[in-house]
């Protein structure tokens, strides 16, 4: 490992490289803008990731000659560029992405990682993103890290060693932090049902937003829950702090919050940092359907953006228009409901728009709309009216449950469409 300045650790990229960056609230940004300084110097450098916290230099539309984003989960900074056609969207499995890498399907020249000073044996830690970092930082052909003492020190499968490492830049830059959404009424029904369907000694997987943070205060009755999940936030650290958390009755990694990347403010970070409760795993492992299965009563919640009356599920689009990524929805969807007592949730505001005139719950799906969870692996659907179970019912009896949970005021608009085309 030879320290260098960000320049230095930046100069030796060429055009038509291809480069991954370490995702969400580790997004390296010294190394990031360093890139983006040289840009009059590069053409057509492929710039890979998942979600990304920050500005996104690399994406300003004058960036387009000089870099290439690769989304492999597109995060609000990227949306733009991906429907404007200056960048392009990959449909994945968040636990398939490191065999992209493995594999050579998505070769790298560089790989940008974002770590902890060493400790005494050299080991760095990858802190609050180990993703996909691990099957990255193998197949690169060049490794630069941000040695960055602001960076909280995770334990598990964290750590890379220096012997690993290329070329070092030491900073001192918080990572982002994410504030707590603000919840409404809305949301708090939606968690309010949510919560009904979680039993006690149960694992839970569910992200970030309003309705798994509405979803956790209605949580603090239960006891013994896990969890085993892509990432969490300061949600999760509440109800440990509660003691609703404790992992005790989980079937693999007892007493540990299991997770590949977390997003929050200092007060998650604080949390994580040295704790041996905290195990960070790789996305092949946290979203393993195999490991997933493994947990009795896994309780995976997921959000959706449209849900048509058969229980196709939208969540990567607005139709055409391109708003996130697969990621891991369909991991846990599916591990979820093999697992012994297992609830795949899929949760969503019935309706949307500032007067909801738009019903989220649709007869059919807006053109282009991508469908990220099918109907066959559906389980139930949530609203701020109730819960639709969908698992094993026909089409006409999913039609009648959708109705039933949408918005009051599109209900007759969706029976009238569902008896024109014979659903009902």
């Amino acid at each position: 490992m030879r320290i260098v300045s960000p320049n230095e650790a930046v100069a030796g990229i060429k055009s038509g490289d291809q480069i991954y960056v370490q995702c969400a609230a580790a997004t390296p940004e010294v190394l990031l803008q360093a890139l983006v300084d040289r840009a009059e110097d590069l053409h057509d450098v492929g710039i890979a990731h998942l979600h990304c916290e920050g500005p996104g230099p690399h994406l300003a539309p004058e960036m387009a000659p000089h870099f290439r984003h690769r989304a492999l989960f597109i995060g609000p900074n990227a949306r733009k560029a991906v429907n404007e056609g200056r960048a392009d969207y990959v449909p994945v499995f968040l636990s398939d992405v490191p065999e992209l890498f493995a594999s050579g399907v998505l070769p790298l020249d560089a790989v940008f990682v974002n770590v902890t000073p060493p400790d005494a044996h050299g080991f760095c830690s990858l802190g609050v993103s180990v993703e996909a970092m691990h099957a990255a930082i193998d197949a690169a052909k060049t490794v630069i890290v941000q040695l960055n003492r602001a960076m909280p020190r995770t334990l598990g499968e964290s750590f890379i060693h220096v012997s690993q490492i290329d070329l070092a830049v030491e900073v001192d830059e918080p990572v982002h932090e994410v504030a707590k959404p603000a919840i409404g009424d809305v949301e708090r029904r939606i968690g309010q049902f949510i919560a009904d369907l979680v039993k006690d000694g149960a694992t839970l997987q569910f992200g970030i937003g309003a309705i798994p943070t509405a979803t956790a205060e209605f949580l603090v009755d239960k006891k013994d829950l896990g969890i085993h999940t892509e990432m969490f936030t300061d949600a999760v650290v509440d109800l440990v702090e509660a003691g609703v958390i404790t992992g005790d009755r989980k079937a693999r990694n007892r007493g540990k919050l299991v997770a590949a990347f977390m997003m929050g403010t200092r007060k998650l970070y604080e949390f994580v940092n040295d704790n041996p409760m905290v195990e960070m795993r790789p996305v092949d492992f946290t979203n393993d359907t195999h490991v997933i299965r493994s947990f009795t009563n896994m309780t995976a919640i997921n959000s959706a953006i449209e849900v048509d009356l058969t229980g196709q599920v939208v969540a990567d689009s607005i139709g055409h228009r391109l708003y996130s990524g697969v990621g891991g929805q369909m991991d846990f969807i599916r591990g979820a409901a093999l697992a012994p007592g297992g609830r795949p949730i899929i949760a969503l505001p019935s309706s949307a728009g500032a007067d909801g005139s738009v019903s989220r719950i649709a007869p059919a799906l807006k053109e282009g709309g991508g469908v990220v969870t099918t109907r066959a692996h559906v389980g139930a659907v949530v609203t701020e009216w109730g819960v639709a179970e969908l698992w094993g019912k026909s089409l006409r009896e999913r039609a009648a449950a959708m109705i039933a949970i949408a918005h009051p005021d599109h209900r007759d608009w969706l029976t009238r469409e569902a008896r024109l085309h014979n659903e009902l």
